[in-house]
């Protein structure tokens, strides 16, 4: 594989073969949703070589309000910060890894969003690079100059409007766990159930092992149902984190999907949104 593939997918072979690369930036996206210091806890216990710690919750996140969900989109302005500070320029092939398989298909959807193509996640991600005897450090990254231009693609993206007026037009996917779909448990949100006429596809599905992803022959089946209706299905979840992971297997599986960023965290915060539970 030629360095700078524009493939959703990188193996732990072909990263530990490009790690001394100039043009090569590694984000350690670790995260968990209920204790926020994990992630940075995670990294300085030890990380990929060179890797870059970012932040789910206030870099790859805008601040939440009554409107947009629990994890907004960052500002233009804000990201460009972010990835200037963590050293990535608009040259640069970035390759995104976590151990749940979220947080790397959230920064790996975004950077696509803000117009950088060069991105990648870890197949396998970090227990896999673990597994296999792969190097480890716990030193910090060095500064790098970088210059990072945001180009956001309003294309990618279907807000609450959007979603509320195709409802049984373009399929909707929820990509959360059965149980909150169906409303039986809600854990987080302070309404339980789903978008009438959104089928269930949950993201730990888009894994054959681990967190090595199906082959996309094996997720063009899986997605059959959805794909016969069309290419470009809107996907949520609980705050438009998880979804990435669906989005993320449908690019493989050759499809185009959208994201609703705000999910079911902004969907009921609407007056006029219907809901579908038991």
């Amino acid at each position: 594989m030629p360095f700078g593939p524009t493939h959703p997918l990188v193996s732990t072979a072909w990263l530990n073969e490009h790690l001394a690369d100039d043009r090569l930036v590694l984000l350690d996206c670790r995260w968990r949703l209920l204790d926020a210091p994990y992630g940075v806890d995670a990294f300085e216990s030890g990380h990929i070589p060179g890797a870059r710690f970012i932040d789910l919750h206030e870099q790859l996140s805008g601040p939440p309000g009554r409107y947009g969900g629990r994890h907004p989109l960052p500002l233009p302005g804000a990201f460009q910060q972010t990835m200037e500070a963590l050293g990535v320029d608009d040259a640069d092939y970035v390759i995104c890894y976590d151990d749940d398989g979220a947080g790397a298909a959230r920064c790996w959807w975004l950077m696509q969003y803000y117009g950088h193509a060069q991105v990648a996640v870890l197949d396998g991600g970090y227990p896999a690079w673990i597994e296999q005897g792969r190097p480890v450090s716990t030193a910090p990254p060095a500064p790098r100059p970088a210059r990072f231009t945001p180009r956001p693609d309003p294309r990618m993206i279907a807000d609450y409007e959007t979603v509320r007026n195709i409802s049984g037009t373009l399929p909707i996917v929820d990509a959360r766990l059965p149980e909150r779909y169906r409303g039986t448990v809600e854990p987080i949100d302070v309404k339980a159930g789903h978008i009438p006429g959104a089928v269930n596809q949950p993201y730990p599905e888009m894994f054959a092992t681990g967190l090595y992803f199906r082959t996309p022959q094996e997720l063009e089946k899986l997605w059959e149902p959805v794909l016969a209706r069309s290419r470009e299905p809107i996907v949520y979840c609980g705050s438009g984190v998880t979804a990435c992971l669906d989005i993320l297997a449908l690019r493989l599986a050759g499809a185009d999907p959208l994201l609703y960023p705000g999910s079911w965290s902004d969907w009921i915060q609407h007056e006029d949104a219907p809901t579908a539970a038991p």
